[in-house]
């Protein structure tokens, strides 16, 4: 049976104008509805794969329903400016797909759909009806579908008549009858008042049309059947203009509506001119070679190195996409000139004599994790390179992620399949092996030929924002120096940890029988059910906060109770103990190699501040307050017997940094003079010589110091330190009248982020904060304080950063053995060996206090010892 789709262009157009953001071109020209719709358009027909296609589109005279209705439609807005522009357009698109447009004046498209798919039935078609308005499921029936797009315009739901019926519980043509009864504010079709959709369908199930329900109105009691009495000649007339015609004046050929070739000249024209540059690799797929981007695809099945090698010769700048999957890269496509070159059927020793030339300057997206797997195999990477994600990241380091697809959609305004659109996900994630070659070749040569025109894209911006420094002096360099921590890793003492783990359980059951003793009888402590009736009920221990399944047992209710009894403390410990050992011990062992060593995973592009983090495992959160939390660093060793752990931890950087950038003279004094901080601030907030600061008076000095920084209100401080908010008030004003350029800082600094909407650090590192001027308190003032910190920490981070490529640069230059193996905070760690000591120790100190040149000096304590605990 032949297929007709028929599309209504008016609704789908409108549907894609308001579904996605506001896309221009260079130019400046509005091209969201084009995008959308044509995305749509290309989509519909390969899945669909029609045999006929026409697109209706309304006119903008009035039809007969104004006529009957004066007020039909009377209360929809102009269609906006920015749409407009793009009508004529979007009929040079459809003309250069061949799809003929079917307008006809006094009719509106749904009237044209409903005439043509009546004929396309007589015919014996199949009729698919494509809209955004459901009014068309009143043409619903054995031969006719609909199809309305529910969300946006990529995710569509199909209507027969059993899904009709189960959905809205009537009939196709009942629609009618319920638009009769209930309106359409949209159209501006009157209805009954008062009825809604759900009193609609309780009167159609029971009387089936307008018509019989107002011939058995004695059935209907009350204010309802009076209602519908009073509005008899509108709802008639409501289900008129709710009528669908099936029969207009239109004459239909249907072999011109046959599904032709595409203009192919014609739409590649139309596409460069809108940039929709990735839609152009669905209308040009000619054998072996295809077009992408104006790109001239060729797919290898078998990879002949010495060839890609000769091509490559001659082009300096080269782009590169791989396919790594499950932990091996598996395909990979390279972007030259004018060509790609897709290839399979490789081993990573082929790729050896590509990325170990010196002459070539790649750019690709997210090259530290491809990086890593050539290194394990041998292959050093010794072109330069750029990675568009670490670009896109310093443009806006607040994303969720910087996967390419959403890469190149919000830069290039080019859509690309996700990875999750090729694999799937959870249960339908599916394996290489069951995805066609052709859909892997188009996933990644898609990605591979837009990555010039990315860079080039981000470049500009990163340039505009005066970050190139930022990207090509730290970040970039960055990348090789997390690449090799990561491939040398840390080596661990099994039998340490071993011994740690029995002597937390030992621990952990002594305070489960301390914990059991005073409840009476046992019971499971990590159920929050059982331990709250423990603590709540057998305890009677006052309510701190409920939830929705009882009352919260959460580590800030426990601290609040720990005054009222002493169990309360052994459930902490017991708690911190559990997590400790199941994820810092037990959770070492298996992600220990051959050589007992871990290899943590180094993200540059994860925290907002532009801190490294660390994963699988993350050696940056190994507890250090608690004993057997510090006491885990002793399992960290060097790689051989008798080596060392070097560790450099600079002292204060935070707060050095506010010197710096606050201009503070009491804070540069204290840090020229090489004074205790701390102690002297003390002595300035609580007004007394230095010897005569108690320890607790510095203490709170310290938590003053550090919370400033981070922005701490009275509140905080009074928690933080247990005492009341007038005390903590006083402790805060104190300190700002004795550092007044702090609080000139403070004040500048919010007021820059008010006018802006960002902060930058020391190295130009944005740090966008959309939230500084919300009317929402609670919001503006967690903004505000995030505008006093980010400065601070994000220039702390291009300070370790920087230093990170100075000692892993001064490292290789020297040739020596040792390698720079972790970051954790303001420390750096280098496993050492023995006869080079001392060298490292004069590369930490020379590169991390002489890396920025600041207004206070920077100090860093180094420490050697045979494991990292005794290095500290």
């Amino acid at each position: 049976m032949s297929k007709f789709l028929v599309i209504d262009g008016s609704s789908l157009m409108y549907r894609a104008y308001y579904a996605l953001p506001m896309l221009t071109t260079s130019e400046g020209l509005h091209t969201n509805a084009l995008y959308g719709f044509t995305m749509m358009l290309i989509k519909l027909i390969e899945e669909e794969k029609p045999d006929y296609i026409a697109i209706a589109f309304d006119k903008k005279a009035p039809t007969f329903r104004h006529k009957e209705y004066q007020d039909y439609k009377a209360t929809r807005q102009a269609m906006p400016e920015e749409l407009a522009e793009q009508v004529d357009l979007l009929k040079e698109i459809i003309e250069g797909f061949n799809i003929k447009i079917l307008e006809l004046e006094g009719y509106e498209a749904d009237d044209i759909i409903g005439t043509i798919s009546k004929l396309a039935e007589e015919k014996e078609m199949e009729v698919l009806v494509v809209t955004g308005d459901r009014d068309a499921l009143q043409l619903v029936s054995d031969k006719v579908k609909v199809k309305i797009s529910k969300k946006g315009i990529t995710q569509m739901e199909e209507f027969d008549e059993k899904a009709v019926l189960e959905r809205y519980e009537i009939t196709p043509h009942q629609f009618i009858d319920l638009k009769g009864l209930m309106g359409d504010k949209s159209d501006n079709i009157p209805g009954i008042p008062n009825i809604g959709e759900k009193t609609a369908i309780k009167l159609l199930k029971d009387f089936g049309t307008i018509e019989n329900l107002l011939q058995n109105l004695s059935q209907l009691k009350g204010k309802i059947k009076e209602n519908i009495e009073n509005n008899k000649e509108l709802a008639i007339m409501s289900k008129k203009l709710a009528t669908i015609k099936r029969d207009i004046p239109i004459e239909i050929d249907f072999e011109e509506y046959r599904v032709k070739d595409f203009n192919e000249e014609k739409l590649l024209e139309l596409f460069n001119k809108l940039e929709f540059f990735s839609l152009i690799d669905s209308i040009k797929k000619k054998n072996n070679v295809e077009i992408v981007n104006n790109h001239k695809v060729q797919k290898w099945s078998k990879v002949d190195i010495k060839k890609l090698i000769a091509l490559l010769q001659d082009s300096k700048s080269i782009a590169f996409y791989p396919l790594i999957y499950e932990g091996e890269i598996k395909k990979i496509a390279f972007s030259f000139g004018n060509d790609t070159v897709y290839i399979d059927g490789f081993q990573i020793k082929d790729l050896k004599e590509i990325f170990e030339k010196e002459k070539f300057e790649f750019t690709t997206h997210e090259i530290k994790d491809f990086l890593v797997k050539l290194s394990y195999k041998g292959i050093e990477c010794k072109s330069n390179y750029i990675d568009t994600a670490i670009m896109a990241y310093l443009l806006n380091p607040s994303e969720s992620n910087y996967d390419l697809d959403r890469v190149l959609k919000k830069y290039l305004k080019v859509d690309v399949p996700s990875y999750e659109e090729v694999f799937g996900k959870g249960r339908d994630k599916k394996k290489l092996e069951e995805i066609r070659e052709d859909v892997l070749a188009d996933y990644i040569c898609s990605r591979c030929v837009h990555l010039f025109d990315l860079r080039k894209k981000l470049m500009n911006f990163i340039e505009e924002m005066d970050m190139k420094k930022l990207l090509l002096e730290i970040e970039m360099p960055l990348v090789e120096v997390l690449k090799s921590m990561e491939v040398s890793g840390f080596t661990l003492d099994k039998e340490v940890l071993k011994e740690l783990s029995q002597k937390i359980d030992d621990r952990i059951a002594e305070i489960l029988d301390k914990i059991y003793k005073e409840a009476g009888y046992q019971f499971n402590v990590n159920s929050p059910k059982q331990l709250s009736e423990f603590l709540f009920e057998k305890l009677n221990l006052p309510v701190i906060k409920k939830t929705k399944t009882g009352y919260s047992t959460d580590s800030e209710v426990l601290e609040q109770l720990v005054p009222y009894n002493d169990v309360v403390s052994d459930i902490i410990e017991y708690r911190q103990l559990t997590k400790l050992k199941s994820t810092y011990i037990d959770g070492f062992l298996p992600l220990m190699d051959e050589n007992n060593r871990v290899h943590s995973n180094f993200k540059q592009m994860v925290t907002a501040t532009g801190r490294i983090s660390s994963t699988e495992p993350n050696l940056q959160n190994i507890p250090i307050r608690e004993e057997f939390g510090r006491q885990i660093r002793r399992a960290f060793i060097p790689r051989t017997k008798d080596g060392y752990i070097v560790s450099a931890d600079y002292s204060q950087i935070e707060l050095r940094v506010l010197a710096h950038v606050s201009g503070d003279e009491k804070l540069i004094e204290s840090f020229m003079n090489n004074e205790d901080i701390h102690l002297r601030t003390a002595s300035e907030v609580f007004k007394v010589p230095m010897e005569k600061v108690t320890p607790e008076m510095r203490r709170a000095a310290k938590a003053v110091n550090f919370g400033i920084i981070y922005g701490i209100s009275d509140y905080g401080l009074s928690r933080d330190l247990k005492i009341s908010r007038k005390e903590a008030k006083e402790y805060i004003n104190n300190y700002f009248e004795r550092y007044k350029g702090v609080k000139e800082y403070i004040e500048k600094i919010v007021r820059f982020a008010k006018e802006n909407g960002y902060v930058i650090t020391i190295m130009n590192r944005r740090r966008y904060i959309p939230e500084i001027n919300s009317r929402n308190f609670t919001q503006r003032s967690q903004a505000e304080r995030l505008a006093m910190n980010a400065p601070i920490q994000g220039s702390a981070a291009d300070i370790i950063k920087m230093a990170m490529v100075k000692v892993y640069n001064d490292l290789k230059k020297l040739k020596l053995k040792s390698k720079l193996i972790l970051q954790v905070h303001d420390e750096l760690v280098v496993d050492t060996y023995k006869d080079e000591v001392e060298i490292v120790k004069k590369i930490l100190k020379n590169n991390m206090e002489n890396v920025v040149q600041l207004k206070v000096p920077l100090v860093v304590e180094i420490g050697v010892g045979p494991n990292w605990f005794l290095a500290k």
